[in-house]
């Protein structure tokens, strides 16, 4: 059987455009930090180049099915995981939040671990409730209850940009399942409720939305980040200033490595790369449909839409909210921004995706 070549030529060409841009954007800040200009590149391919071809190759040669007899003991090692960050020894504290846990030299982030076991899981369980999804007690209430014992790990932490990344995620695998539209109304005023539990219980919140609807309310301060990733933005122009050429990277935009990595390749490469990056996504999205469309098994469909979707829907988080389209997040862009974790699971999902194509 042949592998989709279209989706590992599109995936491999992100993979060598998330390293330009990431060889570009971290070298200020990689010598200023570490003396270094190459530090923070090196990091990327030593431990997350690395260590995601090998979960790429793992992820190629282990059947699909194989996942989906591990679904319960893999989403309950993810939350385990997960809680393990409420030790103090072992969470690290980053930005007023804790995402990251520390095992003797190693660090790592668990949600990127549990968001693929939640796409595993959940594909499992809707094979299972696949004739009786369109039922409120059977399916739609249990869906719910699986979706809140998720989000009450990520709110603890607090990382709401990858509790929205799953929920879409599901959601979308939901309604492919076959889904009622009266359900999904259900489900977007249930969103509208958590958004203002949220925003009661951190204030801080609400900052961000009022940013995102006045961006020039407080240039200054709350809305800092955004009003210099509309100056990167714009100052790119249609072709842009040239590889290297970012002005913002000089300790102006914050997070140029990270969440804001769009906006240093859209000043440095203008309208016309971001069009092409953002194309390049999309040609992810249609060929990981199309390898679901070809799925031999239902729960090899399922895992394909699952696994396509979490990455193109944070991807376009991403990019929309350092846009202004949507609300500043905080999540990586996959491929493309600094983090061995993010690097390491989107490359296993990638191997994954791989041999579900195999097998169609």
């Amino acid at each position: 059987m042949k592998i989709d070549k279209p989706f590992l030529y599109i995936s491999i060409t992100l993979f060598c455009i998330g390293l330009v841009i990431l060889g570009s954007a971290s070298a200020v800040l990689a010598e200023k930090n570490y003396q270094n200009t190459y530090y923070y590149i090196l990091h990327q391919l030593l431990y997350g180049g690395t260590l995601g071809l090998l979960g790429f190759f793992l992820g190629m040669r282990i059947p699909f099915s194989f996942w989906r007899k591990m679904a319960v003991p893999l989403m309950l090692f993810s939350l385990i995981l997960s809680a393990l960050l409420f030790i103090p020894q072992l969470g690290v504290a980053h930005g007023g939040a804790v995402r990251w846990l520390a095992l003797g030299p190693f660090s790592f982030q668990p949600s990127e671990v549990l968001k693929f076991a939640f796409i595993v899981y959940l594909a499992s369980w809707l094979e299972s409730k696949r004739e009786h999804l369109g039922d409120f007690s059977s399916a739609f209430i249990p869906f719910i209850i699986i979706m809140a014992i998720v989000s009450v790990f990520l709110i603890m932490q607090p990382d709401i940009g990858t509790l929205g990344v799953m929920i879409l995620s599901a959601v979308v695998l939901y309604f492919f399942g076959g889904g009622k539209i009266s359900q999904f109304a259900t489900l977007v005023v249930l969103g509208l409720v958590m958004l203002f539990l949220l925003i009661q219980l951190a204030p801080y919140r609400l900052d961000r939305l009022t940013v995102f609807l006045n961006p020039g309310s407080d240039p200054q301060g709350k809305g800092y980040q955004i009003n210099q990733a509309f100056i990167a933005i714009g100052s790119g122009g249609f072709s842009g200033v040239g590889f290297g050429g970012s002005r913002e990277k000089y300790s102006y935009l914050p997070e140029p490595i990270g969440d804001s990595i769009f906006a240093i390749f859209a000043e440095e490469f203008g309208f016309f790369g971001a069009v092409i990056l953002l194309s390049l996504f999309l040609m992810f999205l249609w060929r990981g449909f199309h390898i679901a469309a070809r799925a031999p098994t239902v729960f090899g469909k399922f895992l394909a839409i699952g696994l396509t979707s979490s990455i193109v829907i944070q991807s376009f988080i991403n990019i929309g909210a350092i846009s202004g389209l949507l609300p500043l997040t905080g999540i990586p862009l996959p491929f493309v921004s600094y983090g061995s974790t993010s690097l390491v699971m989107t490359m296993a999902i990638v191997g994954v995706m791989l041999n579900i194509s195999k097998h169609a």
